[in-house]
């Protein structure tokens, strides 16, 4: 069903709201500042264009993706890993914008995980029909920190899991300004994305943005 979103605006942030232990949504909560997290994604993707990445099992993922930070998250067939430069251009990643790394610490700290400092930010495109299958983020070298991320343009149902690949996720409907965190006994949940609805946003138009905060080293 293709969703009409012409008259969205981000919704008011007003508390965190329980996923699992450790694990909250927090609802609006990037929806004031938007704007400059728009412009600063289209200076990233500038620098390190959007690719879609192979996995270790040669498929090829529906979500187009990019980095900025000291790190950057990537895949080939000779696995998955965290590098300083972009495989693309051998060239340093973008640096991370400040409004990124100013909204991570402040939603990591309203979700109760203070002095988080993040070194990577994956920069995740959906587009109608791209799907982000059940995982847990695992490749980081400091699993004590917590993972943020940001949601930005169309409406994704977001899977959140148990520790087991066998647990049932809860559906969670994900709209512009919201922030998922999870970390301590929820850091290692699987979790994943359905295969995005057909829409219309006012200011992404096709698609959905996501951030993803992570601390790699």
């Amino acid at each position: 069903m293709t969703q009409n979103l012409f008259e969205e605006e981000p919704l008011p942030y007003v508390a965190p709201e329980l996923m699992a232990p450790g694990a909250v949504l927090l609802r609006g909560f990037a929806g004031a500042v938007d704007a400059a997290l728009l412009e600063a994604v289209a200076q990233v993707i500038a620098a390190a264009p959007l690719r879609h990445l192979v996995t270790p099992g040669g498929y090829t993922m529906t979500v187009a993706m990019s980095n900025c930070g000291a790190l950057g998250w990537t895949s080939s067939r000779s696995g998955y890993r965290y590098t300083s430069t972009d495989p693309l251009s051998g060239q340093p990643w973008p640096p991370m914008p400040g409004c990124f790394a100013d909204l991570a610490l402040r939603a990591a700290a309203e979700a109760g995980f203070n002095d988080f400092r993040p070194d990577a930010c994956l920069i995740n495109r959906y587009e109608p029909g791209a799907r982000l299958s059940l995982h847990q983020d695992r490749d980081e070298s400091d699993l004590s920190a917590p993972i943020v991320s940001v949601s930005l343009g169309l409406p994704a149902v977001f899977l959140f899991g148990g520790t087991r690949r066998t647990d049932r996720p809860t559906r969670y409907q994900l709209v512009h300004g919201d922030v998922a965190v999870w970390g301590g006994p929820s850091r290692l949940a699987y979790h994943g994305v359905a295969p995005l609805a057909e829409g219309e946003h006012p200011r992404l138009g096709r698609q959905r943005i996501n951030l993803t905060f992570r601390c790699a080293a």
